[in-house]
């Protein structure tokens, strides 16, 4: 179980590890940090504008985390927030014209990434793959949910 455990975490960590480091490549072009990729991928599906905690949501991040990216990406003009609340954690963030074309961007080539890291994968192993994934996950939470059975 052991060696189980430590080949599933390893294998986990070191694909966050590159994955990190080729974002981190990608982002160099407009200034950024890998991690603002995943900003700007997330505001991509959402071009009428997102609230903040929907955004922390949909990305996994805290709310510091979230307006520290949020407050480099509008630096750099790539968002911007609307409405009555624009300061703070109120109103909606969007990508501005520049920041669609820099999602674009990263977009197609997260999407060419993924097509060559999995390039050995058939269909049916992509697959099989993505719903173990996510039943692992999906255990994971309810473990820290409820704790680890005795």
């Amino acid at each position: 179980m052991v060696e189980r455990f430590d080949r599933f975490s390893l294998a986990i960590a070191e694909i966050n590890r590159y994955w990190h480091k080729l974002a981190g490549e990608e982002m160099k072009v407009y200034g950024l940090k890998g991690a603002h990729a995943t900003y700007l991928t997330a505001l991509y599906r959402y071009p009428q504008g997102i609230t903040v905690p929907e955004l922390c949501e949909i990305c996994l991040k805290n709310k510091s985390d979230a307006s520290r990216m949020l407050a480099i990406l509008a630096e750099k003009g790539l968002v911007r927030k609307e409405g009555k609340h624009k300061s703070g954690y109120g109103g909606t963030v969007q990508l501005t014209e520049a920041g669609m074309e820099a999602s674009r961007h990263v977009r197609q080539r997260v999407c060419r990434a993924v097509e060559v890291a999995g390039k050995d994968l058939t269909p049916t192993q992509r697959e099989e793959f993505y719903k173990a994934l996510e039943s692992i996950t999906e255990n994971i939470r309810t473990l820290i949910d409820e704790g680890i059975p005795e």
